[in-house]
């Protein structure tokens, strides 16, 4: 039954990277909500003994392969966020889901100027408001995300 759960997690995860991946019209690209912190961060305050800073990091990783950036770039910002919310997991938890909404948004925020900063440091770009309009999707986003995968884990019995 637990590799039946671990299968569950990573079907959830893939579609996470397949919504990062996915073409989308350019108007719209801007506004990609972050799909792997997110359902990340819903299974490590779910379940925060079996998704950890190492799986954020392996799934930073396969990201950076994915979208062509610099290695390593997503994946330490993504084990930062996780490693803020695998600290911090009870409190979070006891938290509404708007509340919820607005911690992962500062998360949100958080990853998408880390990732700035690192390739600010390795590489020359500049800032744009642009970068942190995911920021904005990714807190609409939450709440449906939440309940949609609080709905995986009971149903299927993930623990």
């Amino acid at each position: 039954m637990l590799a039946h759960n671990g299968i569950i997690i990573l079907l959830t995860l893939l579609v996470a990277i397949v919504g990062s991946i996915m073409p989308l019209p350019l108007n719209v690209d801007a506004f990609r909500p972050d799909w792997v912190l997110v359902v990340l961060l819903y299974w490590t305050l779910a379940l925060p003994s079996r998704i950890n800073v190492i799986t954020a990091w392996f799934m930073g990783f396969l990201l950076d392969v994915l979208l062509g950036s610099v290695l390593g770039v997503h994946a330490a910002a993504m084990a930062l966020c996780v490693y803020i919310v695998a600290g911090n997991f009870q409190k979070i938890r006891n938290f509404s889901v708007w509340q919820q909404a607005l911690i992962v948004g500062v998360l949100s925020a958080l990853y998408h100027l880390l990732v700035f900063w690192f390739q600010r440091f390795l590489t020359d770009i500049i800032f744009l408001p642009s970068y942190l309009y995911p920021v904005i999707t990714t807190i609409i986003l939450w709440p449906w995300a939440f309940l949609l995968l609080r709905k995986i884990r009971r149903h299927f019995g993930i623990k």
